[in-house]
């Protein structure tokens, strides 16, 4: 398995500290604050340890509240809204230095026939067409700004294949905008167990990642920019199907709208045979404060 996997998984495995009371740590990465992907994921699982079988989550609806501190622990508190013979709620509070930074609301429910139709797969490379880690840090990265160059140079848990690489290279002057639409191939980068609970996790953990910058695509802005602050503001995951995370999951985005500091996107996440598994909604401060700001 691939250390970032395998520290990945650790980071989900949260210490119990009583009934409906759980503590996660933060990776040392340097990072300034917490990724908001790991709180989400923390708090998914910190809620299904708190459900029983066969009940599953199917949709979760999130706020960040304020930017955690990736040195301290982070306390999640599960509340057992209701327990009824379908479905089941909980509500989730993520606290450091006894403020609440985030708070969820997850549902769960058992797995029961029904009615069925979803969404066309957008018609898209393979992954293995598109440029592999090895062919992206030599041919691609060295042309990408040195915050992004950073970031796809870390070891990940989550695989990136983009398939529009030209939003992350410099572009001309005057050259027209492109279209505010993101898809990308993920998976992580190692084997995860079968426990279905841990894919939809990791899942969670991945959906934040690449969405809010969907929405800086047509200004030819990126997240990792000095000059634009970045920050998840709220997040929506609905689950419809069987997956796995280790498996190639297709994300295809979209923003409908950026307007007053703030960037609207929205995902659908398929396998590669085209199976609709889980549709993604977010909205996220996208500031533009300039280069002096950004100092």
């Amino acid at each position: 398995m691939a250390r970032a996997v395998e520290e990945l998984l650790s980071i989900l495995d949260l210490e119990q500290l009583e009934h409906n009371l759980f503590r996660g740590r933060s990776p040392q990465v340097g990072w300034q604050r917490v990724f908001g992907g790991q709180v989400i994921g923390q708090a998914l699982i910190a809620a299904c340890r708190t459900v029983e079988e066969p009940r599953r989550p199917h949709s979760l609806h999130a706020y960040f509240l304020l930017g955690g501190d990736p040195k301290t622990p982070i306390i999640y508190e599960v509340d057992r809204i209701r327990d009824g013979r379908s479905f089941a709620t909980r509500r989730v509070v993520a606290i450091q230095h006894g403020r609440a930074i985030f708070s969820m609301s997850a549902s769960f429910q058992h797995d029961e026939p029904g009615l069925d139709h979803a969404a066309t797969m957008p018609d898209v490379p393979d992954p293995e067409t598109l440029p592999g880690e090895e062919e992206m840090r030599a041919r691609i990265m060295p042309m990408m700004p040195p915050a992004a160059r950073a970031y796809f140079e870390r070891e990940r848990p989550i695989e990136l294949r983009p398939v529009e690489l030209e939003r992350y290279l410099p572009r001309e002057a005057g050259a027209a905008p492109l279209p505010p639409r993101f898809h990308v191939w993920i998976r992580t980068t190692g084997p995860l167990p079968d426990d279905p609970a841990i894919h939809r996790c990791v899942l969670a953990y991945a959906s934040d990642m690449t969405l809010l910058d969907s929405s800086l695509i047509p200004h030819g802005r990126t997240v990792f920019q000095r000059s634009i602050q970045a920050a998840s503001l709220d997040h929506a995951l609905w689950l419809h199907r069987p997956f796995r995370a280790d498996e190639w999951l297709l994300y295809a985005q979209e923003s409908p709208s950026a307007s007053g500091a703030r960037g609207f996107s929205r995902g659908l996440i398929f396998t590669r045979d085209g199976r609709l598994v889980a549709s993604v909604a977010q909205e996220g401060l996208v500031r533009d404060i300039g280069e002096e700001g950004g100092r």
